[in-house]
């Protein structure tokens, strides 16, 4: 008889034991490479675990009382973390996050009743406004109020001594060789570090780090670089050494740039169908890279440290990533590279002369874009119309929704041929209008301020 599956009483029951899973699609030279899939956890992320640990360390210490407050610092996940645990315990939680955070995790956050206090992300330990120094001056505000600092709570990497080395160790047999792990806080490598140094000496740890992260030059040299970079994967990489963190079995570090973290994550989404976010991307490339300089075979594991369903809106974003510099595209040499939406890709939202100004509406909202191009039905540009003109329109009569686009659009157009030089968009943008882009009579796209800006700012060298 088949084991029955377990019902769950609350889904607190349901964190931790994720599964693992082989890559078999990308190359990882003589090496086999392990993903836990730290994504299934319930709140989506590793972090539920320590969320856990912490806010349970806390209770039993007495620090934190029925019906308080919990407060903390975090570029997401741990947020998620906790706020999946105090809405199940009903505590209220404020979670301070720098500005650099995905909306999806903001969103995420307020949904299940926290508190988010956004903050600066380019400013260090010791700014007012730095997100650390922040929770940490809230929490003497608020009466009663208990700062979780997962930086140096030592439940957080307790957590992983406890369940997720336990977890890889039998997942895997008793037949494991390394195990790559970022830092955020600390937690899971200090953590995974202490079981393996009892149950397994031999597992060597790597570390995967952002490209202007400090830590990789820690491993490599026992010193804190005095210069630190910025990057733009979210919740690994750091410009200190946090309290909780201990790299002292750590000899080998991998930095990885944004590019490589962002695509590689992309590509495990294409090739193994695995959903994975940015920092799965810097550890997957790192452990790639460690698998691929081995000599002989090993047993290699790593995270996917939580759902890529986070950054939707960014790294799995063409347009983002073509707009970050991540993702290159032919380049004519004329104003169609300026183009972020180039109509000769499907790419550009465009209305006909007889839709209604409600479906204007609707797509300029659902496309979060004030403007659209009118193509008639031999696809050249009839007219254009934006936020403005259809407010002009309706304002005195809401009936008027039900008007054709035709009825409000401007037909007196700024239009430039691509072979004219980028100094010709200055005029247009002094009156506050978009340049529509031709071949000939054939539309490209259309250029906006925000458009020349990003094409200057990738020239930046």
């Amino acid at each position: 008889m088949a084991q029955q599956a377990p019902i769950y009483s609350n889904v607190l029951e349901m964190i931790g034991d994720t599964p693992m899973v082989e890559v078999n699609r990308i190359d990882t030279g003589p090496c086999r490479l392990f993903l836990k899939l730290e994504n299934q956890n319930p709140g989506g992320s590793i972090k539920d675990r320590i969320g856990r640990s912490m806010i349970e360390a806390a209770e039993k210490e007495g620090r934190l009382v029925p019906g308080g407050a919990i407060v903390e610092a975090t570029a997401g996940n741990t947020g998620l973390g906790l706020a999946l645990v105090a809405a199940q315990k009903g505590y209220k939680l404020i979670i301070v996050v720098p500005d650099k955070m995905a909306q999806e995790k903001i969103f995420h956050l307020k949904a299940m009743g926290a508190e988010v206090r956004l903050t600066r992300s380019d400013v260090g330990k010791g700014h007012p406004e730095y997100y650390q120094d922040m929770a940490e001056r809230l929490t003497k505000e608020i009466p009663g109020a208990f700062y979780v600092n997962q930086f140096a709570n030592e439940a957080n990497p307790d957590a992983h001594e406890a369940t997720t080395g336990p977890e890889i160790w039998e997942q895997m047999g008793h037949e494991l060789d390394a195990v790559v792990s970022g830092v955020g806080s600390g937690g899971t490598i200090t953590g995974l570090a202490r079981f393996f140094a009892k149950a397994a000496p031999h597992v060597e740890m790597v570390l995967a780090d952002p490209e202007g992260s400090v830590l990789t030059h820690y491993v490599e040299t026992g010193e804190i670089a005095e210069e630190v970079g910025s990057w733009v994967v979210e919740g690994i990489g750091e410009d200190f050494l946090p309290p909780v963190c201990d790299l002292s079995s750590v000899k080998r570090a991998y930095a990885i740039p944004d590019r490589e973290s962002l695509m590689t994550a992309r590509e495990l989404l294409a090739k193994e169908c695995i959903l994975g976010g940015s920092s799965t991307g810097t550890l997957i490339a790192a452990a790639l890279r460690y698998c691929r300089e081995q000599t002989t075979p090993k047993r290699v594991v790593t995270f996917v440290c939580d759902s890529g369903n986070k950054y939707l809106s960014k790294m799995f974003n063409d347009y983002w990533m073509i707009d970050q510099g991540f993702i290159e595209r032919e380049r004519r040499g004329d104003l169609s590279d300026l183009i972020a939406r180039r109509h000769g890709e499907h790419a550009t939202v465009t209305l006909a002369p007889e839709d209604s100004l409600l479906i204007a509406y609707g797509r300029m909202k659902l496309y979060d874009i004030s403007q659209l191009p009118v193509l008639d039905a031999d696809g050249k540009v009839a007219g254009i119309i934006d936020e403005s003109d259809i407010l002009l329109a309706v304002f005195r009569d809401e009936a008027h929704f039900k008007n054709p686009v035709s009825s409000a659009m401007i037909t007196r157009l700024e239009t430039l041929q691509a072979d004219q030089p980028m100094d010709a968009l200055l005029p247009i943008f002094e009156h506050d209008h978009v340049a529509i882009v031709l071949n000939g009579e054939k539309f490209l796209g259309l250029i906006t301020r925000i458009d020349l800006l990003n094409h200057l700012r990738r020239r930046m060298k």
